[in-house]
């Protein structure tokens, strides 16, 4: 009843002209063929048998008319148009006319038409049949009916009453479907014309054929039944195999080649009232689904129980929309809406929390009640995007941000799209400057490192090496690089207890010719998700293990702690490349250690642990990084190869002023104790928080209150300069409760209380990259800090320092910073 009441239905505000277009239609018919059947009575006596095997045949076969598109009655083929045609050729306007209301009753009621459409339809047809008998009329001499034989001449008449049948009626019904739902004449008339010029044009040009068999003989003409019906059946049962191809056998829903042509149909439906402005407020919604746990139902009780409860999820689907709603299944677990007549995106969620709701109660199957929910993202035409592969994207990337809150329902937001055009070309120009090995042609005697050094080093007496790309002099003598230049900084740690530098972590800056220093966080999500993560882990591994023989080479000897992804640690790869690079350059494997975040360890921690048991044999260290802000567990503190834990700076930063973050990290700091491994705070940016850690018991440090990350060159001077300081003053007293009493230092004058107030300031330790301090030098992306010749104040790094002084009671001031300057390291570095 649903789909009879939709055919029958006039959208609101489309009535008056609508139906007085009907009326219209009706009153013209009425005037052409008043005449015609006035004499309709007097003439059936005299009517010959061909006569009414043809009405009879009319009516029967448009008992059950031929749709090719289940969809659209409109576009149905009614087999009664041959036998009236020729009806009207042999014996005039009146009796087909009345031949042809019969039959279109009859499909009225059969399809359940109103009778205002039943009337209109009968109307519509009469006004073709009187211009089709008007062009006969035209026909010089004998009308081709009367005449015994059909010449040449009558020919060309009959097809031009065809052509006239074909204009009149096509226009009508075109007309109509106008003033019903809008859009332009023209395209209304363009609509189908094809298809009614092969398929009603083909049954015309039967008429004639139905003539003269009639003439020979009536017997003849129930002969022209079975071929008509062979041809009416294999056109059924080829609509039928194109209307299966395009639905799921499993559910009976519409597959994805379906939902392309309706969301392709809907948005031309949407352009057009939109350029009209008679959308109404009214919008397009596509709502992609992905079932959750349904991976788990297949697994645990079988392909058949999944199978069922697809068929179970498309039944709940298809009761809770409206009806005319199109619902899809995409394949696996994924289903997917197209939504019209929304009134925004409020709607919008109206209709996912629906859908919802009618996933949330269990199915039973089997006597289990499976729970089955799902994520939902949801994207909009025009707002995010103009056709189908747009809004199916946009609507994937906005379920898959449902998920990943762990929201039933997310409408689309650029910032959640991790594969926009320009992310994927972020990714791309990443994988040029890695496969290229960074900024060819950069001049190796410039103050920033070139792309590819080979021979010893001057500064350093090491072998022949590759040098990280680094920022060079810019401009047209830099080499001209169009995908800009990468190097590595490396962040001194330094061992509270006694002061000592032990090891430096390694940041990956890229600084892009188009789009500056890049953000650091954009850059990690991107490469994560594809094989680049590989290739930046390698080009990482390769320049930090060289730069380690160069640093031993000199006499210096640092332990570097190197970044890894989870993508890394899924296979043995990593291990076998670290193996060979320490083999190759003579570097001890104690030199070297990976770090690795709780995500992902706990992302796959099968493949996970047998990585790292490889890297322990071999003797490299593991850290677990950002510790206290994933999914910690115990068991995997206790089982894994880990050598330190690193205290995730967003509990040191506010360690100095917040007794519960000052807690955690003592907390922290006793547990790892217990098990034997290192700790690491990072985010160390005053004294107060760096005398704290040494009260707690932590082991090493590293911040902004020691050191910046700087390049490798820098490293060396400072390390020059450098003058161990030891905390042996009074230990300061715990933190206040409340965010007052905060000390900073780190800066000279007034500033923010530490960089994690200001974005630009955040770096969180797995960044690889990052903007550029504004005051930087050119030539190293570093400037003067902590431990830079000449800076006021003095440091833990200052050389000469009176901290470092025997007796001296240990009273730190940190190195200036000029005021109102910015580091420009953003969320992930220190």
């Amino acid at each position: 009843m649903e789909a009879a009441a939709l055919r029958n239905s006039v959208p609101p505000g489309r009535t008056a002209p609508f139906f007085g277009f009907v009326w219209t239609v009706v009153g013209l018919a009425a005037a052409v063929s008043a005449a015609a059947l006035a004499t309709l009575p007097a003439q059936l006596p005299r009517l010959p048998l061909a006569f009414w095997l043809m009405a009879a045949l009319a009516v029967v076969f448009d008992a059950r008319p031929f749709s090719p598109h289940a969809k659209r009655q409109s576009m149905a083929v009614f087999p009664s148009i041959c036998f009236t045609f020729a009806v009207a050729l042999e014996w005039g306007l009146g009796p087909a006319v009345a031949v042809q209301a019969a039959a279109v009753v009859v499909s009225g009621w059969r399809i359940r038409y109103a009778v205002w459409r039943t009337v209109f339809n009968i109307a519509q047809y009469a006004c073709s049949l009187a211009a089709a008998d008007l062009v006969l009329r035209l026909t010089p001499g004998q009308r081709p009916g009367a005449a015994d034989q059909l010449r040449l001449l009558d020919v060309a008449f009959v097809v031009g009453a065809g052509t006239a049948w074909l204009a009149v009626n096509h226009g009508l019904v075109a007309t109509a479907v106008r003033l019903r739902f809008g859009g332009r004449w023209w395209s209304r008339v363009r609509q189908g014309l094809g298809f009614e010029l092969l398929a009603t044009g083909s049954l015309l040009l039967l008429g004639p054929v139905l003539v003269a068999a009639a003439r020979t003989s009536a017997a003849l003409i129930p002969m022209l039944v079975l071929p008509l019906y062979a041809v009416s059946r294999m056109a059924r049962l080829s609509a039928e195999r194109e209307q299966l191809a395009r639905l799921d056998p499993l559910t009976g829903l519409a597959n994805r080649q379906a939902l392309l042509d309706e969301v392709t149909a809907q948005v031309a439906v949407h352009a057009e009232l939109a350029g009209k402005d008679a959308a109404g407020g009214r919008q397009l919604a596509l709502l992609l689904l992905d079932l959750d746990r349904f991976k788990h139902v297949n697994d645990a009780l079988g392909h058949a129980v999944g199978d069922r409860l697809l068929v179970e999820v498309s039944r709940r689907l298809t009761a809770v929309v409206r009806p005319g709603t199109v619902i899809a299944r995409l394949g696996g677990d994924e289903f997917a809406i197209v939504a019209t007549r929304l009134t925004g995106v409020d709607d919008a969620r109206r209709l996912a929390d629906q859908v919802v709701g009618a996933l949330a109660e269990p199915v039973p199957l089997d006597g289990l009640p499976l729970d089955v929910g799902g994520s939902i993202g949801i994207a909009l035409y025009p707002d995010h995007g103009a056709d189908f592969a747009t809004l199916m994207r946009h609507a994937d990337v906005a379920m898959y941000e449902a998920k990943h809150r762990g929201d039933p329902v997310a409408v689309y937001v650029a910032e959640s799209d991790h594969n926009s055009a320009e992310r994927l070309s972020l990714l791309a120009d990443l994988r040029r400057v890695l496969e290229t090995g960074g900024a060819s042609g950069a001049d190796p005697g410039a103050g920033g490192a070139g792309a590819v050094r080979t021979g010893p080093d001057p500064g350093t007496g090491a072998g022949p090496s590759r040098v990280a790309a680094g920022p060079g002099p810019r401009g047209d003598d830099a080499g001209g690089s169009d995908v800009g230049d990468i190097t590595l900084y490396y962040q001194p740690q330094i061992e509270i207890g006694t002061g000592e530098v032990v090891g430096v972590e390694a940041l990956l800056r890229w600084r892009h010719p188009r789009r500056g220093m890049v953000d650091p966080e954009e850059l990690i999500r991107v490469a994560e998700q594809s094989a680049v993560m590989r290739l930046l882990t390698r080009r990482v591994v390769d320049d930090v293990v060289e730069q380690l023989a160069k640093w031993a080479a000199a006499g210096i000897d640092l332990r570097a702690a190197v970044n890894v992804s989870v993508r890394d640690l899924h296979t043995g790869e990593i291990a076998d490349q670290i193996a060979e690079r320490l083999a190759r350059y003579g570097v001890p494997p104690s030199r070297l250690q990976l770090e690795m975040t709780e995500g992902a360890l706990m992302a796959d921690p099968r493949r996970v642990l047998a990585t790292i048991t490889r890297l322990h044999r071999i003797g490299v260290a593991i850290a677990l990084d950002d510790f206290g802000t994933g999914y910690s567990s115990m068991q995997h503190l206790r089982r894994l190869p880990l050598a330190e834990v690193k205290v995730d700076r967003s509990f040191v930063l506010g360690m100095a002023a917040d007794a519960d973050d000052a807690a955690i990290v003592r907390s922290v700091i006793e547990l790892a104790g217990a098990l034997g491994l290192r700790v690491v705070a990072e985010g160390v940016e005053d004294e107060r928080t760096w005398r704290l850690l040494h009260a707690a018991g932590c082991d090493v440090a590293q911040g902004w209150f020691f050191a910046r990350p700087m390049p490798a060159e820098d490293l060396v001077a400072w390390l020059a300069r450098y003058r161990p300081v030891r905390p042996t003053g009074a230990t300061p007293s715990a933190p206040p409760g409340g965010p007052a009493g905060r000390v900073h230092a780190g800066r000279a004058g007034a500033e923010p209380d530490h960089p994690g107030t200001d974005p630009v300031h955040q770096e969180s330790p797995r960044d690889r990259a990052a903007s550029d301090h504004p005051g930087a030098d050119p030539a190293t992306g570093s400037r003067a800090g902590p431990g830079a010749a000449g800076s006021a104040g003095s440091g833990p790094d200052a050389a000469g320092s009176a901290a470092s002084e025997p007796g001296s009671t240990g009273a730190v001031t940190p190195a200036s910073v000029p005021a109102g300057s910015s580091d420009g390291f953003l969320p992930g570095v220190e």
